[in-house]
């Protein structure tokens, strides 16, 4: 309780902080996306529907991988009226299901010809397993995205340039990865208190940033690059656990509506000239560099390896 009460404190500072002296940037790129496909996870709601409803209103067509059918074709019937664009489709994925990723990925697939676009943004930071026995926030914020990716990198190789961003959060900067933990238990961290939780919250979005520095050296000399980005929608993953207080904390200091919060991850999706910076980190619509350990290549070499190992692909 005393760590948890010290993560309210520091989180509190930070986004009081953050409120104060920084002016939140706006993406102003006038890309068009006429002719182009992209992936949203979890695009039926907040920052996710908000980054999908700006790639559909550039010309984009958008595929929204949601949990749930009632929402996410309700989501899709709001976004297709809103921007005017037909071509806004709801397709089912369970990102805690490996069976349901492998699904669909073979419907995507057959029914459609492109994908120059996947942004992995949805996560959660609940307790539990997976279907597959993962601890579920390992299950859903790394190792489902890490299996999507992989089971559609041919086709996003066909279609390149293509990009893949994957949706981190500043929570990156207090995680760490324990592979004995992750070997032993399939988990990110023992237990299912508050503390424990958000731990392995932040240590799922130290994956998020991992997988992407490993990814980009592994497809290096192809057209796909790759960028992970900070959201500012800080209270989104926070659902099932006592951690309501953070939420009430972040809606009172730092209250961002879901189109601010997805400047960063259209700007690394479709910001020109950036194809040079795959791999790296981003926020608030600019470079950042991230700590030694999110950038080392024997941790997320290490991480790959046993990412491979929990999804079936060794």
């Amino acid at each position: 309780m005393i760590f948890f009460l010290f993560i309210v404190f520091l989180l509190v500072a930070y986004l009081i902080g953050h409120r104060i002296f920084v002016h939140r940037k706006t993406f102003t790129g006038t890309a068009k996306l006429y002719g182009k496909t992209a992936i949203v996870t979890g695009g039926n709601t907040g920052i996710g529907k908000a980054t999908a409803a700006e790639l559909a209103t550039r010309g984009a067509r958008v595929i929204l991988a949601c949990r749930s059918k009632q929402r996410g074709e309700a989501a899709a019937q709001e976004i297709r009226m809103e921007t005017g664009n037909d071509a806004v489709i709801f397709m089912q994925l369970d990102l805690a299901s490996q069976k349901s990723i492998r699904s669909f990925v073979e419907t995507f697939l057959k029914a459609e010809p492109r994908l120059d676009l996947l942004i992995n943004n949805a996560a959660l930071a609940a307790p539990g397993r997976t279907e597959d026995g993962i601890g579920m926030i390992l299950g859903v914020n790394h190792i489902g995205p890490f299996l999507l990716t992989n089971l559609l990198l041919e086709r996003l190789k066909e279609c390149a340039p293509s990009r893949v961003v994957n949706v981190s959060s500043c929570g990156h900067d207090l995680g760490t990865i324990d592979f004995d933990c992750i070997n032993t238990h399939k988990k990110l961290a023992l237990g299912s208190s508050d503390t424990e939780l958000f731990r392995a919250y932040t240590h799922s979005k130290l994956c998020n940033v991992l997988f992407t520095h490993e990814l980009a050296k592994r497809l290096e000399g192809t057209s796909v690059t790759l960028r992970v980005c900070n959201i500012s929608e800080l209270a989104r993953d926070i659902n099932e656990w006592h951690t309501h207080i953070i939420k009430a904390i972040i809606s009172k200091f730092w209250a961002t509506d879901p189109v601010s919060g997805a400047q960063t991850t259209l700007y690394c999706a479709l910001q020109e000239n950036i194809e040079h910076l795959s791999g790296r980190y981003f926020s608030d619509c600019q470079l950042v560099q991230v700590k030694p350990e999110a950038r080392d290549d024997g941790i997320a070499k290490k991480l790959w390896d046993v990412s491979e190992k929990l999804c079936g692909m060794a």
